[in-house]
């Protein structure tokens, strides 16, 4: 009798402790990728800090394309992986140190500075903004690169980066009516015309660099 009170308050006592713990566990996040504009990600980062961070199995050092179809050599965090990749981009790419730039496509999760997500739509990325933006018409792949966050949250970020982002028109979006939002004149994203296009984010850029540089 005695034995099966003792064994029967020791599992109690393991129940209280573990309860707390199961709670813990709960609560913690979900693994999501954000890129902070310090740490890891600070402007005096090296391609060894992020082995280091994420394990050398997870990086490589690969030539990338850049927007104008030339190969920059870049980090290349989970190479394999769509939804985990991401590009680091580096002012002295020979010593592989000094982030200039950092890349979110394709099918890529990462959080930027300031929430921003490829997929997020131009209402979504107003609201993270506090304010409407500038961009540009779409170009021939009707694609709609951000200019200016013109004085909105995300023109300053903490650490010293600056975000950008591009947007790519719906598939069902007249081509008429996206051709006539030239490519050379900026816009605002409360434009009428460019909502008409319910363009989403397709890239995001996290650069120390102006605003749209991406060479």
């Amino acid at each position: 009798m005695r034995e099966a009170w003792i064994i029967a308050t020791f599992v109690a006592a393991l129940l209280l402790v573990a309860a707390p713990l199961s709670a813990q566990q709960r609560a913690r996040p979900t693994g999501a990728h954000v890129v902070a504009c310090s740490g890891t990600f600070a402007k005096d980062s090296s391609h060894l800090k992020l082995a280091m961070f994420f394990d050398s199995k997870n990086i490589t050092f690969a030539d990338v394309e850049a927007s104008d179809g030339s190969k920059v050599p870049a980090s290349v965090l989970f190479p394999n992986d769509p939804k985990r990749r991401l590009e680091v981009w580096w002012s002295n790419p020979t010593d592989r140190k000094e982030i200039h730039l950092i890349v979110i496509g394709g099918e890529s999760t990462w959080a930027a500075p300031g929430g921003l997500r490829l997929g997020q739509t131009l209402e979504q990325v107003e609201k993270l903004n506090h304010k409407p933006f500038k961009l540009k018409g779409f170009d021939k792949d009707s694609i709609a690169t951000g200019s200016d966050w013109d004085g909105g949250a995300l023109a300053t970020v903490a650490g010293g980066c600056k975000p950008g982002v591009s947007l790519r028109a719906d598939a069902k979006a007249s081509a008429e009516k996206i051709g006539a939002l030239s490519v050379d004149e900026e816009y605002s994203s409360s434009d009428p015309a460019i909502r008409a296009a319910k363009p989403t984010v397709s890239e995001i850029l996290i650069g120390y660099c102006l605003f749209n540089d991406r060479i």
